[in-house]
């Protein structure tokens, strides 16, 4: 579902060369930009809140205070993206990510029943519990998340890539989608491998879930696990931002871009400025239940989801916008059953935490 979403939104990029808020705006109007767009600040207002958690998480895992280590990450973030020294910092904090690595390893050495991996990848297991429902939409979240649609489409538009050059761009997009489920399963199999075959089955902490990587690095599991964070905190506590600035300059049509200065594109980088800000000085609220806070705001992305996907299929599917870059049947097939498995979970999760209000249980348990 995620290379599904990610390509067809590069496809809409390279077949229009705009942005997915531009073109919300010129099919849809006023009205239904300005949903979008309260939804995507909602989403990723939220998201920016969980990268700045994020860095103040690892920072403490290698024995830092966040209080020192949030505001200085956002106020080096800020300058290097207002002043235009970030791409080659960015690759810095790539690096820092390749950390991460070391799950697919954690996840051998952890001796898993792989015919249970097997079977959990290829078998659906549906169960009649609220807190699964919850979690299931909250996986779903952070697999599609809103933002990254947008930074998809608005990256290849920024890159001025063209219909006919749209072959490679394609093949990077499904090459990074795979790689980022294979991932994923490599951490949900580690993590299941130790922290759940020990009994551990509440992970209220980034401690908690560094314990993952014992296996392989055993005393050293924090560090490692706390520079990977970091990194990957301090990437997307920039992209997160950006992207969203993107997105509502889109909307309104105004001048945007990491290329121009604040004066050129004053209420561009006025948004991301204060997105920035916000995230810190959230994350710098005492006693902040981190992981149930990520967790939460995973859930929103997924319960917003549906909003943003439905425009995406309508604008791929618009000849006129698309032309012969138009979806496919099995493009169709593939990316309507996404929404419906999405919209479908989240209308059970709703609906069952409505009913509760009134003393009926739709889940058992």
């Amino acid at each position: 579902s995620l290379s599904v979403v990610q390509e067809m939104c590069a496809r809409l990029g390279a077949a229009t060369g705009r942005g997915l808020f531009d073109l919300i705006r010129e099919r849809f109007g006023v009205g239904w930009t300005f949903f979008a767009i309260t939804v995507v600040l909602v989403a990723n207002g939220g998201l920016v809140v969980s990268e700045f958690v994020g860095i103040g998480a690892a920072s403490e895992l290698l024995g830092l205070s966040r209080y020192v280590v949030v505001p200085l990450a956002a106020a080096v973030l800020w300058y290097l993206v207002i002043f235009g020294s970030y791409e080659w910092v960015e690759k810095i904090f790539l690096l820092m990510t390749l950390v991460f690595f070391a799950y697919p390893i954690a996840a051998i050495m952890g001796h898993p029943d792989w015919h249970a991996v097997a079977r959990g990848a290829f078998v659906p297991t549906i169960k009649n519990d609220p807190d699964y429902i919850f979690i299931l939409v909250g996986l779903l979240g952070t697999t599609i998340t809103p933002y990254m649609q947008l930074f998809q489409q608005s990256s290849l538009v920024e890159k001025g890539v063209a219909r006919r050059h749209y072959g490679p761009e394609r093949v990077d997009t499904y090459t990074g989608a795979i790689f980022s489920n294979l991932m994923s399963i490599a951490m949900i199999v580690a993590t299941a491998a130790t922290l759940h075959v020990a009994g551990q089955t509440q992970v209220q902490t980034a401690e908690d879930a560094a314990k993952a990587l014992s296996p392989l690095m055993g005393d050293y599991a924090k560090i490692l696990f706390g520079t990977g964070l970091l990194g990957a905190s301090l990437l997307a506590g920039a992209v997160l931002p950006l992207a969203t600035s993107y997105a509502i300059a889109e909307a309104f049509g105004l001048p945007k871009g990491v290329n121009l200065d604040f004066r050129r594109a004053p209420k561009f980088f006025a948004l991301f400025t204060a997105l920035v800000v916000f995230g810190a000085v959230v994350a710098l609220i005492p006693g902040v239940p981190v992981i149930r806070l990520l967790v939460a705001i995973q859930v929103l992305n997924g319960a917003l989801l549906p909003v943003i996907l439905v425009f995406i299929l309508v604008l791929i599917n618009d000849t006129r916008l698309t032309g012969e870059l138009k979806n496919t049947r099995l493009y169709n097939v593939l990316g309507w059953g996404t929404f419906a498995l999405i919209t479908t979970a989240v209308a059970v999760m709703l609906g069952g935490q409505l009913l509760a209000l009134f003393g009926v249980k739709l889940f058992g348990g």
